[in-house]
């Protein structure tokens, strides 16, 4: 059973379709990316699935249950939702922000069971964060601060993480390592959704791709499936070549088309 299924979701702002008749669904052990260029919708497609927006039209559902039926707390155990802008305004200990993500489960700020305990210490140790620990937050640099928010994600131990943007205040290290961090959780039965902009790590990584053009998705599919020079072309208006060698996949941007 999908974890997540939405259908015909649809959103406008004063008039401009920012979501046209989206859907799709995600499965465990599946690690999708969801590309597309600035101003495709990707992200206001991710908040009407989770109910974060209300859809004009279409719905969402989350494990079958309408994602409007959900308490935040409920969905919480279901999801872990990175968003994009993630801002930190208290100097609190990179230990503590982590935490956060075991609230949920009735977890309290220097009250953690042995359980939350072992979840935030797999988090730190899984984002390279081990020394951090102690860190105020406003302190770190923003590739640093991104890894926190993702730890704390991690920390959560949902069945399906999603991220927008991850990556994309990361270094090339860094990147590598939460897409393999996210290939990972995938082969371990959870579903990943994440949007990421780099579609290179999208080609390497995702066993799935969903692609967004002015709203509305124009392909799902595997990588392999997917991604061609004609679409590449025409969703992001780039000259661009697929090769493959063996399992991998190399593409190489020409420049604009």
């Amino acid at each position: 059973m999908s974890i997540l299924q939405a259908s015909g979701l649809s959103y406008a702002v004063d008039g401009k379709p920012l979501v046209v008749d989206a859907g799709f669904s995600l499965e465990p052990g599946e690690l999708t990316a969801l590309i597309g260029p600035n101003g495709s919708g990707k992200t206001t497609l991710l908040r009407l699935a989770l109910g974060l927006l209300q859809a004009e039209a279409g719905s969402a559902s989350i494990d079958g249950e309408p994602v409007a039926r959900l308490s935040p707390v409920e969905r919480a155990r279901k999801i872990a939702y990175l968003p994009q802008a993630r801002p930190l305004v208290w100097p609190q200990p990179v230990r503590d922000v982590v935490s956060l993500g075991r609230f949920a489960y009735g977890a309290a700020l220097g009250r953690l069971s042995a359980g939350d305990e072992a979840a935030v210490s797999h988090a730190i140790g899984a984002c390279q964060l081990d020394g951090f620990e102690e860190r105020a937050a406003d302190t770190l640099s923003g590739g640093e601060l991104a890894r926190v928010h993702l730890a704390r994600a991690l920390a959560a131990e949902t069945p399906l993480v999603i991220a927008d943007e991850p990556v994309a205040a990361l270094d090339p290290r860094y990147q590598h390592q939460t897409m393999r961090l996210f290939a990972s959780m995938a082969q371990g039965g959870h579903g990943v959704l994440t949007v990421v902009h780099d579609l290179d790590l999208a080609l390497r990584y995702a066993n799935r791709v969903l692609w967004m053009h002015e709203g509305r998705i124009v392909a799902d599919g595997t990588p392999e499936d997917t991604f061609t020079s004609e679409r590449l072309r025409r969703v992001f208006g780039i000259q661009a070549e697929i090769s493959r060698n063996g399992a991998s996949f190399r593409l190489d941007i020409l420049g604009p088309a």
